[in-house]
């Protein structure tokens, strides 16, 4: 038995040549695409229709900017405590980057998937399935992807202009309906409102254009990136690394012991 010798798809670098999924990247890319673009071209393996390129930016630019957020908290206050590590101040921000904040896309995407392939295997009603769906979710006191924001308690206006925006594109397909059947069940579900965010609009419009599932989590990873470097050039000149550590210690506070003396015999 032979064993199979690793390979790679991806890129072939050679001493006059740089081959990406195929392309040449001097003669093909460079100049010729958008980063958008090139980035679905790496992910996905190939380059992407004019829908796919313009669902992505959106989501991308939808993604990238939303203030002091965590994310932005945690790479601003890691470059002033290490000015010299760029890098480490921009990984601290993508690390917080979870199941809560930005990394519900995934969770979100695959709740979506899940739905339209019950009902194209059932020919079941799409209402009905998704009924189900969010009623097992609130009985199991399970998260629902998608939903609930600290700030935009109404209205997330970012999944409303990426679902719009699907329209005006008539890309607006299972997915994306499958996401409205979702926000017509919750209220009558949870007897609340609960507002749709953009970590569940973004899968939708995503999916529905073709963007590989697995890829989900990337995307809010590649939109933050350019954010955190914004923050971190600010942060060079007008420092508030430090101040938003101080208003920790101003908030929070203490509960624990008073003071401690050791037993003495």
């Amino acid at each position: 038995m032979t064993s199979r010798q690793p390979s790679s798809a991806i890129a072939h670098v050679e001493p006059d040549r740089i081959t990406v999924r195929g392309y040449d990247l001097c003669a093909d890319i460079i100049g010729q695409i958008s980063f958008t673009d090139y980035a679905f071209l790496l992910i996905a393996g190939e380059k992407p229709n004019g829908d796919q390129s313009a669902i992505l930016n959106a989501c991308l630019v939808a993604l990238a900017e939303h203030g002091l957020v965590p994310s932005v908290q945690a790479a601003r206050m890691t470059f002033a405590a290490a000015p010299e590590a760029l890098h480490g101040a921009v990984s601290a921000g993508l690390l917080g980057c979870g199941s809560v904040i930005l990394g519900s896309s995934e969770v979100a995407g695959r709740m979506l998937a899940d739905i339209v392939a019950r009902v194209e295997q059932t020919a079941g009603d799409l209402r009905t399935i998704v009924r189900e769906h969010v009623a097992e979710l609130k009985a199991t006191k399970s998260p629902l992807p998608g939903f609930g924001h600290p700030v935009h308690r109404q209205e997330d206006p970012r999944s409303t202009r990426l679902l719009a925006y699907a329209h005006e594109r008539g890309t607006f397909g299972r997915h994306c309906e499958a996401l409205m059947a979702v926000v017509e069940a919750v209220p009558d579900v949870y007897g609340r409102h609960l507002p749709l965010n953009v970590s569940g609009a973004i899968p939708a419009v995503l999916l529905d254009v073709g963007f590989p599932m697995r890829a989900l989590k990337g995307i809010p990873l590649i939109g933050r990136t350019a954010s955190l470097l914004a923050h971190l050039l600010e942060e060079m000149d007008r420092p508030i690394g430090f101040a938003l550590s101080s208003i920790g210690e101003e908030h929070v506070a203490y509960d624990g012991p008073t003071s401690k003396t050791e037993d003495k015999e």
